[in-house]
């Protein structure tokens, strides 16, 4: 008698892709933001003015062939600023995780792994930081260090520090006491092997998910610095900044507010999305679902 063949279930790679396309509002979102990350990288062919060209005869211009989205108060195209503000909207998003995953996951892993005096008073450190709201953390260290890109980038990744350092550890607690950690302490592999090369893996699946939200968070953070003139400073332009220039010209011009308001919340709702559907695809309980 023959028997059907065991069915094996696809990992790795395969096996998220597929688990995106079950839950297509994921798979929305991730072709979302391929398209928003696409028209940034390649502003410079697809923008059709210089973003700072000066035009005063077309200030506040509607849309049009020469114009697809209308002009702002100095006649500057608004279809061009937003690319390249969407660009440095990204870079600076992107900079900020880079900068909470770098100091956020080496000091979870030692709270976690190391536990007693240190783990308590790293702790205890991301504690008072909570303490903090973020927002007013952000301000206060853009506004102690002075208004820039670089300086608000800074802060925002500070500011994050504390949720990924908190969840690093949390997961590091749960996989250091498991059979494969004590195996490993068995062979005899240094604490910093097993941290590095055994734990830290196994804890790559919640701290990517993290980081996609971490990502939302850091982009309306960048907005609200720039809209108060702590972020992107002129002539350079952030998604924050236009929405700065276009309230004063609400009542002039509609699409100057309305485009790069809209690509915030695409950016941040295609995020968050992805980041539901990233949990669900690396969550083993969650993937046959």
């Amino acid at each position: 008698m023959l028997r059907d063949k065991p069915r094996t279930s696809p990992t790795g790679f395969k096996s998220l892709a597929q688990t995106l396309r079950r839950r297509r509002p994921a798979a929305i979102a991730a072709l979302v933001l391929t398209l928003i990350a696409l028209a940034a990288l390649l502003a410079p062919v697809i923008a059709p003015h210089d973003p700072l060209a000066i035009n005063a005869k077309d200030r506040f211009a509607g849309p049009s062939a020469s114009y697809w989205l209308g002009s702002d108060e100095l006649g500057r195209d608004l279809f061009s600023r937003i690319l390249f503000g969407t660009r440095v909207t990204i870079v600076v998003g992107l900079s900020a995780v880079a900068i909470t995953f770098l100091i956020g996951v080496p000091l979870g892993l030692i709270a976690g792994y190391r536990g007693r005096l240190t783990g308590d008073l790293i702790m205890r450190l991301m504690d008072v930081l909570l303490a903090i709201p973020g927002l007013l953390l952000a301000l206060t260290l853009v506004a102690t260090f002075g208004p820039s890109t670089v300086n608000a980038t800074l802060a925002i990744g500070v500011m994050g520090v504390p949720s990924v350092a908190r969840l690093t550890r949390a997961v590091v607690l749960v996989e250091g006491g498991l059979d494969y950690v004590l195996a490993a302490r068995a062979t005899g592999a240094t604490d910093m092997r097993i941290a590095l090369r055994t734990i830290l893996p196994n804890c790559l699946p919640p701290l990517i998910v993290q980081a996609s939200l971490t990502m939302a968070q850091a982009i309306l953070i960048e907005a609200a610095l720039s809209y108060i003139g702590l972020g992107v400073q002129p002539p350079w332009s952030s998604l924050g900044s236009l929405l700065r220039s276009g309230y004063g010209f609400i009542s002039r011009s509609f699409s100057y507010i309305t485009f790069p308001g809209l690509t915030i919340f695409l950016i941040v709702w295609s995020l968050n999305l992805l980041g539901d559907g990233l949990r669900d695809a690396l969550d083993p309980r969650l993937r046959q679902m």
